[in-house]
Formats: structure tokens, C-alpha cells, sequence
């Protein structure tokens, strides 16, 4: 056993220096098990990295005694440097890491106990959806009701649970027994194979130390200190690997933030940090709560936001600097208002000597940010979207642009190829080798090949069936083009070509929001007259220079902000519906509220000087305007630190106002405008229950009773009149209710 140094010694040992007092007994907390809860900003990471340093200075422990778990490589690698600075010499064989990576080190070892050998390789997610691909067919699995990607997905979730298939229970999902087979036949294949996906590389340790309790004898005797970085973001495999590791001396410190527990949709279980006291009794619980990033408001209204929170330990974040600018709390008419409101702020604050790159728009969900992006470009600042692709570079948005660009260009080769099997039409390889050879063949563009094939046999009847329904659609579509407003013919075309249905079919995690971003691109169809305006002014946005700027405004999801921290943040979208997300509400109820909430909070803790709120009276969806209500969240700002900016009494209980919407909004040289603006009144707010009424509704210019005739569905008889919203009697489709747009007069 390592000779550690006296008390006296350790204590003032010049790397303790400058802690305050609960940051000094979180390092000096060495033995038994410890709770970090670190509030945001509060220097967690230099109570880690001390912490490390401390043992290993203090001759408590050798490197080798160590394992230190992080949640990516970057954050091992930044943890092994300094500590070696502090103590001034390697760290050697330091277990310091992310749980895959130390799972992959300990199964590496012992590959053979479970199976497989130690140069077993490890599949990245496109292998991995092939395999599954294979399993769900030999076991029968109705791939339209759980495609590849879900039943990867469901794979996923029960190894993240630590179930092995044997182990899978109806409550966890395993009443498919078709399913349960796909699961048992992908992990057999796995093992012929000798491969491992990520999930494995815990859930074959778990096996390893239930099988092998002698392998699990010598880590617990090996490892004398652990500590975990981020505990709220763990997972049941992972919580069950910690455990069983941690058995041994029990000295485990787990550092996180309760409050922080936002990726329950991948995994992570809130209840592994709320519970730590009763899995480890005599757990030393330590708060850090003096922040050293925001202001005094912007923590103040942070933590009487979380207050509302019931599943937490419970800390106060607080700051011995100045207190600084309230949050401002701003309404505004609609989204475009909003994305214009924000750009003017920034554009003020770089003149007030605050640089882009010290900004940032955090939103909740991906298709807010075409807006913004816009708004930017037109002003001429720089942008970054972090953690994700510009709103056009986005593969949905760039393959329903392709099918617009077929419309708008039928000899457009590059659309054409790129949308002709999306949705799968049974257009597969040997008949696009056809048509690429006819095309060539005889120097003409696909579109004009495909017709002509459609007039021979080198096609077999179903594929060249297909492709006739497709060039029929483009046809009628392009017949449309002239009498449709773009966004009216762009739903439309999303609608006939089943490309919006493919989507809502998938069962990936981010199907959801590809169709959330659908809707926005017809939203923003709504300004333009002609599509081949759009068609440019995407081209022009697709072009602007992505050269490299030292200095850039940031846009990202709130998920995607956690870690990081800016001078100014804006929080745009403060609605109900859109945050608190929708969905999130009804997958899991209060346990998704409590979880939107904490994502409000990172959201306002990523501020360092200013935060900015803002929701919409009304957003345009789907080309139409709806009312939009103020979120929840925005009335559990404490008001003592919050700042109403913009028009008055639309927070804080000040009068009702019916207010005229503003007309000049946009100016002569903003490229963005609408050629066409219509004036109309704005919703009204009212200040004290957060009700918004709707602008009164448009008179229709139909009548119930009147014979109409619609694209789709052919003729019909109105039933019902709700403003620009029709209820039809269509002859062959049945009833039906549409926008006004889409019919026109018998």
C-alpha cells in the first residue's frame, strides 16, 4: 500500500491554492464515496483535474490505482495534461478515459470469456444497420412497422439498460418476439463475426463480471480510487459498471449536475445521480454553488426557473461579482420579427465593441435556425452553426429543393438523380444504370430519356411503371406552378410524392425533426411569388462565403450548448409547444417537463454577461399563421430579475393592448423581403394569464354549399366555412377539410 503524506502536508500544498472552501473539500474528500453536485460554472474542472492531482501527490494512490471516466476523448486527453502539469511528471499507465474506451481496454483482456477474441473489431453505425438488416429479415420482422433504424435503435436502448437478449422482458419491449429474435440472431452474428458494436463494449463487461467474478475481484483490488465526470448523463450499463467496479474500496466521486440532465432521449438516467446517497450509504454529498461565470441576475433567474423542478438534490447558484443586467424578456410579433430583433441586437453590440464570436443563438429546436441564418446574411454578419448543418445543407431540405428544381427545370440531371428513387420507388440499380446509359446514349437530359423509355422495353413493367407515375406527377405539378403560390405547391409536392410520409414512417431519433424542418421550408416559401425566385435566393444563400473568420456568431441547439459558455446568449422560441417541446410532454409527461425546464436552465447558465428571451405572438406554419402562446417557463422567471423589453404589457401584468402590426419592417434593400406584405393585426397578449388571441379571422371568399373542385381530390360540395379552413364533401375521396388555396370555383 502507497505511504500517503501527513495531513499537515497535504493541506497546504500549493495546488490548493485559490479553492474556495467547498472546492477544497471536494478534493481533500478522498475516501469513501463522494457527490460532486457541480452547479454550472462553478470550476468543476479544476476541481476534477485537483482532485486527480491531489492523490497521486499525496502518494494515496499510483496511476495504475486511478480510472477516471469522462464523456469524450478530448476531455480525457485536457485531464491528463493538467494533472500532469500540477504534479510535474507522467501520468503513466493512468486508466483515464470514456466508458467505451476503457470497456474496449478491460474486454480487450478478457475477449475470450465472452466469446470473442482480443483483436475483435468494433462497427461503426453503417455496419451495424446492415447486420440488423440481415437479422430483421431472416426473423420476420415487419419492416414498414419497424424499419432497420428502429430496430437498431431498439437494440441500442436495451444494451444501454444492460440487457442482454435473454435478459429482455415484455415491460422493456421484448413482447415482439420476432424483435427479440433479431436482437439474439444480431448479437450471434456479431460473435462469428468477431466484432462488437459500441453498446457491447459494457454490456460484455457486465456479462464478464457476473461470469467471472474472479476477473472482477482483481479490477475492485486494482482500482482504488474512481472518479466519474458528468454522472447525470449516465446510463443504466454504464451505472451497473461503475458499481460493480467501485465495490472494492469504495472510494468513488461522481461529479454532475442534476440540474444539467438533459439527454434522457439517448439513454441517460437522472435517477443514477438523485439515488447516489442510497446505492452508496455514507455518501458524502458536496455542493459547489459559487459560480464564477455569470452575473448575479442572470443566476438568480436560473435558479428560481430550476426551483420549479421537484426531481432534484437541490442548490443555489450565486456569484460574489456584480450583479449585471437583468434577462430581458422580449415579445414579438412573429418568427422573422423575432430572427430581426436579435440581428439588430447583435448588430449593436458589435458596435458597442463586443465581438461576434463572443455570441450565441441558442434555440430548441433545428428549424428555428433558417431564420436566423438568413437574418444574418443579410446584415452581413458571420455565422457558425455548431453541431449540425446549415438549414439548407440539411439532406431533407436539400432533397425537397431537388424536387422544386425538377419542377421549376426538368432537364436538371443532378435534382433529378438525386430525388428519382426518394421515396423508394422499386427504382434500384439496373434501372438507373438504363437510364443513365440511354441518357448518354443519345445526349439528352434523364427526364427526356425516361420518357422515352417509358415508349420501349428495356425496363421491366414495375420500375417503368413507377417512373411513368413519376414523370406524371412532375407534370401536373409543373401545370400548378403557374396558379399556386410556392408554398401552397411545395406542401403539395411534399404531400403526392410521399416524401413527407417517409419521414413520419421513420422511427429514428431524428425523424421528427427532419419533418419539423419540412414545415419550416414551406413556411419560408411564403415570402416569395414565383418558385424560381426561391430557387435562386437559395443558391444565393448556399454561396454565401463560408471562408474562414476568426470572429463568428455561433447558432446550435440548446442540447448541443452544454459545456459551453458565451459573453451574450440569445434564447429565441420561448413558447409552448416549442419549448416546452411538444413532443416531450407527451412521451413523458411531467418527467418531460422537468427535463425541458433543465434544458431552459443550461440554456441561461451559458451566459456569461447577457441573456436575452424571446417568443412570438404568432408563427407561420405550413404557409398559415398560428397563434403562438409564451411559454411557461418565461412566467417562472423570478421578475425581480428579469427586463421587458419591446412592447409593453406583454409581460408582468401590465394593461392589455391591442396593437396595430407595424408596417416598414423590412427595408427597400433587405433581400429577404416579400415583395408582398399584407397589413393585418397583431395577436394580443394578455399580460397576466399569457393567453394570446388570435388575429380576427380572414372572410372566405367560398360558401357552404358551393360546388368546388380540388387538384387531388377532384369535385366536391362545402360543408363548412372556418376562415381560410374548408370541410368538403369530395365525390370519390369522401370528406375532407383544406386551405382555401388548394380548391377553386365549380
Amino acid at each position: 500500500m502507497t505511504d500517503s503524506l501527513p495531513i499537515s502536508a497535504q493541506a497546504s500544498a500549493p495546488y490548493l491554492a485559490g479553492l474556495n472552501d467547498s472546492q477544497r473539500d471536494a478534493v481533500l474528500a478522498t475516501e469513501g464515496p463522494v457527490l460532486v453536485l457541480a452547479g454550472a460554472g462553478t470550476g468543476k474542472t479544476r476541481v476534477l483535474t485537483t482532485r486527480l492531482a491531489h492523490i497521486l501527490a499525496a502518494r494515496r494512490a499510483t496511476p495504475g490505482q486511478l480510472l477516471a471516466v469522462t464523456f469524450t476523448n478530448k476531455a480525457a486527453r485536457e485531464m491528463r495534461e493538467r494533472v500532469e502539469a500540477i504534479i510535474g511528471r507522467p501520468t503513466g499507465s493512468w486508466w483515464i478515459g470514456t466508458f467505451h474506451a476503457l470497456g474496449a481496454r478491460i474486454l480487450r483482456r478478457h475477449a475470450e470469456k465472452v466469446g470473442l477474441k482480443s483483436n475483435f473489431t468494433i462497427l461503426d453505425a453503417d455496419d451495424q444497420l446492415r447486420l440488423v438488416k440481415q437479422m430483421t429479415e431472416g426473423a420476420g420482422v415487419d419492416t414498414k412497422r419497424f424499419p432497420d433504424r428502429a430496430v437498431l435503435a431498439l437494440i441500442q436502448r436495451w444494451k444501454d439498460r444492460g440487457l442482454t437478449p435473454d435478459r429482455v422482458t415484455a415491460a422493456e419491449g421484448g413482447d415482439d418476439r420476432r424483435l427479440l429474435a433479431a436482437y439474439t440472431r444480431y448479437q450471434d452474428r456479431l460473435r462469428e463475426l468477431n466484432a462488437a458494436d459500441f453498446g457491447d463494449l459494457l454490456l460484455h463487461c457486465l456479462t464478464l463480471f457476473r461470469e467471472a467474478p474472479e476477473v472482477l475481484a482483481d479490477y475492485q483490488r486494482g482500482f482504488k480510487y474512481m472518479l466519474v465526470d458528468e454522472y447525470q448523463d449516465t446510463n443504466v450499463a454504464q451505472y451497473l459498471w461503475l458499481r460493480a467496479l467501485a465495490m472494492g474500496h469504495n472510494n468513488l466521486c461522481c461529479v454532475g449536475d442534476d440540474d444539467q440532465s438533459i439527454y434522457s432521449w439517448r439513454g441517460a438516467e437522472i435517477a443514477n445521480i438523485l439515488r447516489f446517497e442510497k446505492d452508496f450509504p455514507g455518501a458524502k454529498v458536496i455542493r459547489l454553488e459559487q459560480n464564477y461565470r455569470s452575473t448575479g441576475n442572470i443566476l438568480a433567474a436560473a435558479s428560481g426557473l430550476i426551483a420549479n423542478n421537484g426531481g432534484r438534490l437541490g442548490k443555489t447558484l450565486w456569484s460574489a461579482g456584480e450583479a449585471g443586467d437583468k434577462v430581458q424578456v422580449r415579445g414579438t410579433w412573429d418568427g422573422e420579427d423575432e430572427a430581426r430583433c436579435v440581428c439588430e441586437e447583435i448588430e449593436a453590440l458589435q458596435n458597442r465593441g463586443v465581438s461576434a464570436g463572443r455570441m450565441a443563438i441558442l434555440v430548441r429546436a433545428g428549424f428555428q435556425t433558417r431564420e436566423f441564418e438568413e437574418r444574418l446574411i443579410t446584415v452581413g454578419v458571420p455565422y457558425k452553426v455548431i453541431g449540425g448543418l446549415r438549414f439548407y445543407e440539411r439532406q431533407e431540405i436539400r432533397d425537397a429543393i431537388a424536387y422544386l428544381r425538377v419542377v421549376a427545370q426538368p432537364d436538371d440531371d443532378l435534382a433529378f438523380e438525386r430525388i428519382v428513387n426518394v421515396p423508394k420507388r422499386g427504382l434500384g440499380t439496373a434501372a438507373l444504370r438504363t437510364l443513365h446509359e440511354a441518357a448518354r446514349a443519345g445526349r439528352m437530359s434523364l427526364t427526356q430519356a425516361a420518357e422515352r423509355l417509358l415508349r420501349t422495353d428495356e425496363l421491366k413493367p414495375k420500375p417503368r411503371g413507377e417512373l411513368a407515375k413519376l414523370l406524371e406527377d412532375f407534370t401536373r405539378w409543373r401545370a400548378m406552378a403557374g396558379a399556386e403560390r410556392p408554398a401552397d405547391l411545395t406542401a403539395i409536392v411534399l404531400d403526392e410524392s410521399g416524401y413527407v410520409e417517409m419521414w413520419k414512417q421513420e422511427k429514428s431519433p431524428d425523424a421528427q425533426g427532419r419533418v419539423e424542418n419540412l414545415r419550416e421550408l414551406v413556411a419560408s416559401l411564403a415570402d416569395f411569388d414565383a418558385l424560381g425566385g426561391f430557387l435562386e435566393h437559395v443558391a444565393l444563400v448556399m454561396e454565401n462565403d463560408d471562408a474562414e473568420e476568426s470572429e463568428k456568431v455561433s447558432i446550435m441547439t440548446l442540447h448541443g450548448a452544454k459545456g459551453l459558455e458565451f459573453d451574450v446568449v440569445f434564447l429565441p422560441g420561448w413558447e409552448e409547444r416549442l419549448f416546452p417541446h411538444q413532443r416531450a410532454l407527451e412521451e413523458s409527461g411531467a418527467a418531460g417537463l422537468e427535463e425541458e425546464r433543465r434544458l431552459a436552465y443550461v440554456g441561461l447558465t451559458r451566459a456569461r454577461r447577457k441573456a436575452y428571451v424571446s417568443f412570438a405572438g404568432s408563427r407561420r406554419v405550413y404557409g398559415r399563421w398560428e397563434p403562438a402562446v409564451p411559454s411557461r417557463f418565461i412566467d417562472e422567471l423570478p421578475p425581480a430579475h428579469v427586463e421587458v423589453a419591446g412592447t409593453p404589457g406583454v409581460y408582468g401584468g401590465g394593461a392589455v393592448r391591442e396593437i396595430e402590426r407595424p408596417t416598414g419592417l423590412f427595408s427597400d434593400d433587405d433581400a429577404f423581403a416579400p415583395r408582398q406584405r399584407r397589413r393585418q393585426r397583431a395577436p394580443v397578449i394578455d399580460a397576466d394569464s399569457w393567453q394570446v388571441t388570435p388575429p380576427p379571422k380572414k372572410e372566405s371568399r367560398f360558401a357552404a354549399g358551393q360546388r368546388i373542385f380540388h387538384q387531388k381530390f377532384g369535385y366536391g360540395r362545402i360543408l363548412a366555412v372556418d376562415g381560410d379552413k374548408l370541410e368538403i364533401a369530395f365525390d370519390k375521396a369522401g370528406t375532407k377539410k383544406v386551405m382555401e388555396s388548394f380548391v377553386e370555383a365549380a
